[in-house]
Formats: structure tokens, sequence, C-alpha cells
């Protein structure tokens, strides 16, 4: 047990493509490997598109928006771009390329970066090509809808892994540029060129300037933001057709739970018995721990499959806690095998009951005996999401009484992280905001907390139809707000067709997940992680001005940084991109 859980009684807390770290490869384009979008449910201006002159153009775009994809782009023509970054960072740029012809074979290639002097940073840019899904509107939020039910439109989020494209007549197709910088780069700024070909017309060329500043940002196993994505792993075996729990599972796995793991995940989603959210998803959450009843009475419990998810995600990189879904499932309903019949049976355990107590207690302390084992008793958490605070309650104590050395893990909308003042991690609704008190004063204590996103809220959020600014954002109000990071409640629960369709039965579209099947990135995750990086690169600016006593710039930068606490302010975009561009200047000061 660990020195804070001897302290306290209770411990609660509320990555075909791979991410810039692990190397970038492109699918050789066939019309075969690809799939056809859905038609457009919103028409064009016509009369704009006759305007448009014969042949493909293109310009950079700003990232801020999205661009329909039946509408000439509301873009001032640039062909030219200056970005900066750290050393080790991942930094994004965005194209739009329209035409009024049908142009096959459209190739987009970004080249190495060299500067004046012939120092060469080699081929650290590439392109992807945005697909556009399907995607709806807030509407109410949270509850049951039906398509058809709000407006309909397409929206550009998945980055694709093919190396060419064919483009439609008087459609537009925006392009993804990922440019990540060597953390062993020389100082300096350096030129590439991007080029675009096709079949048809002349080669074209944009230009982008690179400042590399002469500051490092960490890996992203080294970051402090805490980022918690909950993972599905069902999913994914649904989505390539594969035996739940397979050899074949757990590899194609590996690539979609990377990507998570390179954007700084801290926590990995486990369950403890049957699906605890009673289907929310498309898939229902499987078994990785099979409660036994044996003909004798007694219990037993088989954890190969959670040991083999838990090493699993270790071994890609996840390792700082173990959040185990849930002691209080929504339907309060648990299962075990009945060892005479062979057959599962159904129990509704409500927290409180002498049902409750005797299904969990025996499990409680045997979890913990077999995480002490493992050696992972100090990261685990048993984890509750949304409960009412009479349910919490109970689950607490009974925890508290059978197996103290175990932590708790939840999503407090209940303000319970006020009767547990030492609580070690919560997470709390961002739209219900700690009180600041309140926050100063579990961080004083080296307490960790969180706040989460969901239906619930419509800003901010990361709905496939949300500003893609938004996924930054959250990096930026963490740090305004006085947050250590974000929870969000899936990373990867796809919907039937998610290449396709983002929307779903319950929920505003997308917000199931943020990343497409095959690791494919999106527009969401990769300005997510713009975010996290930049709350990174914060911390160390902010303390190297202290070191130099430089309060001019550090209060200017802090008083850009509290404009974005208040999640009503309808200038956040503008203070976003001003408080970035403060965090580059302070930057650039330092290595003068």
């Amino acid at each position: 047990m660990n020195a804070r859980r001897q302290m306290y009684r209770f411990i609660c807390f509320g990555a075909l493509t791979a991410v810039a770290t692990a190397g970038y490869s492109q699918q050789q384009w066939d019309k075969g490997q690809t799939f056809i979008e859905a038609p457009d449910p919103v028409k064009g201006n016509e009369a704009a598109w006759h305007s448009v002159k014969s042949g493909l153009h293109s310009s950079f775009a700003s990232l801020d928006k999205r661009y329909p994809k039946s509408e000439v782009p509301a873009v001032k023509t640039s062909s030219a771009i200056k970005l900066k970054g750290w050393k080790g960072e991942r930094i994004s740029a965005q194209i739009v390329l329209w035409t009024g012809d049908s142009i096959s074979n459209v190739k987009v290639q970004v080249g190495d970066f060299i500067a004046k002097n012939g120092q060469q940073l080699g081929p650290i840019g590439y392109a992807r090509f945005e697909r556009y899904v399907m995607t709806d509107e807030y509407g109410p939020g949270c509850g049951y809808r039906k398509n058809g039910d709000f407006p309909a439109s397409l929206s550009p989020d998945m980055l694709d892994d093919l190396s060419a494209f064919s483009l439609e007549k008087n459609k537009t197709r925006p392009v993804w540029i990922t440019i990540d910088v060597p953390a062993n780069a020389v100082k300096g700024t350096y030129s590439a060129k991007v080029s675009i070909t096709s079949d048809k017309g002349k080669k074209q060329e944009l230009s982008i300037a690179l400042d590399v500043i002469d500051l490092v940002l960490p890996p992203s196993s080294d970051w402090k933001f805490h980022l918690d994505q909950w993972q599905h792993p069902s999913a994914v075996a649904r989505i390539n057709n594969l035996p739940m729990w397979s050899d074949a599972h757990f590899e194609a796995m590996k690539p979609q739970m990377k990507m998570l793991a390179d954007a700084g995940q801290k926590v990995i989603t486990a369950t403890l018995n049957k699906d605890p959210w009673h289907v929310q998803t498309l898939d229902p959450y499987a078994d990785m721990i099979i409660w036994t009843k044996e003909a004798n009475g007694a219990w037993s419990y088989d954890y190969r499959v959670f040991d083999r998810w838990i090493s699993f995600m270790m071994d890609l990189g996840v390792r700082q806690m173990i959040d185990c879904y849930s002691i209080v499932p929504w339907n309060n309903e648990i299962h075990y095998k009945d060892a005479k019949t062979g057959k599962f049976i159904d129990v509704v355990a409500k927290p409180g009951t002498e049902t409750f107590r005797v299904m969990w207690e025996p499990f409680l302390k045997d979890f913990a005996k077999h995480l002490k084992e493992k050696g992972w008793l100090d990261i685990t958490n048993i984890a509750l999401d949304e409960r009412n605070k009479d349910e919490m309650g109970a689950a607490f104590d009974l925890i508290a009484k059978v197996a103290p050395e175990l932590g708790v893990a939840y999503a407090d909308n209940q303000q319970t992280y006020k009767r547990y003042t030492n609580s070690d991690n919560v997470s709390t609704a961002v739209q219900h905001p700690i009180d600041p008190k309140d926050l100063a004063e579990r961080r004083a204590k080296g307490l960790n907390t969180t706040f989460y996103v969901y239906c619930g809220n419509r800003f901010p959020n990361q709905f496939t139809f949300s500003a893609p600014a938004e996924s930054a954002y959250m990096g930026w109000y963490a740090e305004a707000a006085g947050y250590d990071g974000v929870l969000r409640w899936a990373f990867n629960s796809w919907v039937e067709n998610p290449l396709v369709e983002s929307r779903f039965r319950t929920w505003p579209a997308g917000d199931t997940y943020i990343v497409y099947p095959q690791a494919r990135s999106s527009i969401r995750y990769e300005r997510m992680i713009e975010g996290i990086q930049d709350y990174e690169k914060i911390q160390i600016v902010k303390k190297k001005l202290e070191e130099k006593n430089d309060t001019a710039r550090l209060k200017a930068l802090q008083t850009a940084i509290a404009k974005l606490s208040d999640i009503k302010n309808t200038r956040w975009n503008e203070d976003l991109n001003a408080a970035k561009a403060l965090l580059d200047e302070a930057s650039a000061s330092l290595t003068k």
C-alpha cells in the first residue's frame, strides 16, 4: 500500500495509421480499398461553382474551420504558411482542395524540411485526406434520437490513410498536414514544399516555413496532463469480425490503443462484471472477470482476460492507473456462472442491501488479494460513473470495510468530493465546476482533479460537428480553471459504420468516439493532442519565466489564460488563438 493510501481511507477518481512517434505509412490507392461517403444532404451553391475556373484549386486554410463538402471554400487563397513549434512537438496545418471538374489520382506530399544553411530535418511531414462523415446537431443533448430528428450534414473529421484520392466534380476536399518535429532538431527556420499532383493539370506547390524554437517538449509518456478516455475492446472485435479476447483481437487493438497511449493516456479502463453501462453503446462491454458459484457455494473468479488486458495496455505505455467499472452498474445488475448448470444468473444488487454485501464482499477481498500478487494494487480503483450520493456512499462503506486498500474512482455530478475531501482523484462535469477554493485546497494536498465532458454539455466538447478548436481548448481550459486534466467517456465506442455515419441512437453525433477503425486519426484527436501539448508547454514556460523574473510576460500569459476559464465566453476561439500566440512569443523569448 502506498503512503497516500495509508494516510487516507478513500482514494477516489472521478493511439493501419500510427501516431507521430510510432511512425506513419500510407496505403496505396485502389478503389477497392476505400469506401463511398454518404450523399451530402446539404445542397451546394451551384452558381458559386459555375464561377470556379477549370482545374484543381488549392490553398492553406484555417485549422479552426470545417469546410463543407458541397460548398466552394470561403478562403483567401494562400500558397504559403508560417508555423512555429518546439523540438518534439506535433504540429498541424490544413489545406483545402476544390474543383469544378472530376479529377482522379490526386496526391499531396510533404517534402523534406531544409534550412538555408543546408541543415535538414528530413521527411518529418505527411498529408492525410480528410473524409466526411454524417453528423447532426446538439439538439437537447442527452436522450434518445433517430435519424431525421435533427438536420443532418457531412462533416470532415476522419483522416484517411490513402496515398491518393479522386476528387468529385463541384466538391471540396480538405487535407490535414502533420509535422513531427524531432526532439533533437537544431533551432532555426526550415522550409518545405507541399506538392499536389493529379492525372489532370500541372503540379502545384505550396510552401511551409517552420520555425523550430530551442525548447524541448517531453515525450508523451512524461506528460503531466491527466488524460482519461475510456477504452472499448468489444467495439474493436465487432468492427474487425474477430472472436472476443482472441490473439487476433488483441493484435487488432494494438495500433488503436497505441494511439491513445501516445496521446498521454493515464488510465486503463477495465470491467468487473456485467456491462456496467447497461448497453448504452452499440457493443456491450464483454466480461473481463468471470464470477463462478461453485457447487459447494464457494466463489471463484477467473482473472485471465483481465490480467491479459491490463498487461497489454501497460506494455503499450498506459501504466499510471487502472479504473475498474463498476461496483454500481447503471441497472444495479451483476451476473455469475452457476457451476452446476454452466449458465449465467443475473442478480439485482442495489447498494446498501444484503444482496449487495453478499455478492460484492467476497469478490472485493479476492480481487484485492489478486491485485497485490500482480503488483497492481496501489494503482487500481473501483470505479463508479455518475451514481447518486447514497449509492456511492454505500459502495464506499463496503470497500472501506472489506478491502480498504482499494482505491475508488468516480465521475462526480453529486459534489461527492465535498464529503470525501481527501479523495485522491475526482472528475466533475465541466458545466458544474469545482469551487476554486476547493480546487486550490485539493492541489495543495497533492490531490488530482479533472473535469469531464459528455452529452450534457454543448461546449466544450468533441462531437463530429463541434468546432475543431474545442478539442484544443480542453487543455487550455484545464490550465485556466485549475484542473489536472480531462475525462471523456469514450475513445472508441463505435457506431455501426463509423467510417460513414457518426450518428447514434442516443446523444449528439460523435459523442461515443474520437478515433476511427484501423487506427485512423481524426481532426478531433489531432487538435486534442495540440491542446495537451500546449498544457505541457505552459508549465515549462511559466517556470522558466519565473526563473528569469520576467514578470511582464508571465502576467500577460496568465491574463490570457484566465480568459479561457469561462465556458460561457463567446469569444473563446479568438481568446484561445491570442493565448497561443502569447505562448509562442514567450517561448521564443526564453531562447534569446
